[in-house]
């Protein structure tokens, strides 16, 4: 990424990186819990002197039920201050589990769309609301499996919490899709039934399917039907900021740099189909770790 970054950050509007990599955590309520990560620093640091950079964090797991990491969430906000970013986002999910002997599943695990949950989570996002200088996004998570019994579907709630908590949608147009194939539903109904208000920006992505199941492995170009959908909501979201195409690290060789522009092109020429007189939306290619790219 850094020698993409040398060559091609100038092509990109702003850069969507990770925070979690900047620094090694050693833990709750260890002193100095967060040590800071030297190159990961320097390179964050030089690319926010060029181009904003949002943070999409991973390891804040807002949705935990025993688990409300305000000293991560006290860091993530100083970085928000430190790289001037123009918004933060989080995953609608959780990924940690247990108090004293803590367990992370290292993948972002649904959660059931209930009051109960939704209770939960309007102070803690309102944590981040009430303090940060820039909004605070949520993303629609990818999901293998339903809870079923639920007092919502994911697009009303996302409404719902949005307007208690005031806060953003981050739309993963990718997991959209990867939950629409696999459990077999309209995702233009989704799409109907968010309000496109709240969506400040939007991901989209490549996947494979594998043992019956289309998963969310950011790998390779966007699939066509992600285009699809990214064509039928950039004009009806009339508060979008940024289009991120997310990539795992391990498809850049198969991408290269010509490839990652190229879905960058792509996506700023819809957004210019539809709104040719509008302030230009920013764009990124970003590479991110493990299962989440």
């Amino acid at each position: 990424m850094a020698r993409l970054m040398e060559r091609s950050l100038h092509h990109l509007d702003f850069l969507s990186v990770i925070p979690d990599r900047a620094w090694n955590d050693r833990g709750v309520g260890a002193i100095d819990r967060f040590q800071p990560l030297p190159l990961s620093v320097d390179f964050l640091e030089e690319a926010a002197r060029q181009v904003p950079v949002v943070l999409h964090s991973i390891g804040l797991s807002i949705c935990s039920a025993d688990i409300f990491d305000e000293e991560y969430g006290r860091n993530l906000i100083a970085w928000a201050h430190r790289l001037k970013s123009p918004w933060v986002s989080e995953h609608l999910s959780f990924s940690r589990i247990g108090t004293g002997h803590e367990t992370n599943a290292a993948v972002a695990v649904p959660v059931p769309y209930d009051q109960e949950v939704l209770e939960l989570l309007v102070p803690r996002v309102k944590f981040f609301t009430d303090v940060l200088p820039c909004p605070f996004l949520l993303e629609n998570n990818v999901y293998y499996f339903g809870y079923g019994d639920e007092d919502y579907s994911e697009e009303s709630f996302l409404n719902e919490l949005c307007g208690r908590a005031k806060c953003g949608v981050l739309l993963d147009l990718h997991n959209l899709y990867t939950n629409a194939l696999n459990h077999k539903f309209d995702a233009m109904e989704y799409i109907h039934g968010l309000d496109l208000s709240l969506v400040q920006e939007v991901h989209i992505a490549g996947g494979v399917s594998m043992f019956g199941f289309h998963t969310d492995s950011h790998t390779g170009p966007v699939i066509e039907g992600v285009w699809r959908l990214l064509e039928q909501v950039v004009p009806l979201a009339t508060r979008l900021r940024g289009i991120t195409f997310e990539f795992h690290e391990s498809s850049y060789r198969l991408l290269g740099d010509n490839g990652i522009l190229e879905q960058v092109d792509r996506a700023r020429a819809i957004v210019h189909k539809f709104s040719p007189a509008s302030e230009p939306v920013s764009y990124v290619a970003t590479s991110l770790p493990a299962s989440h790219c």
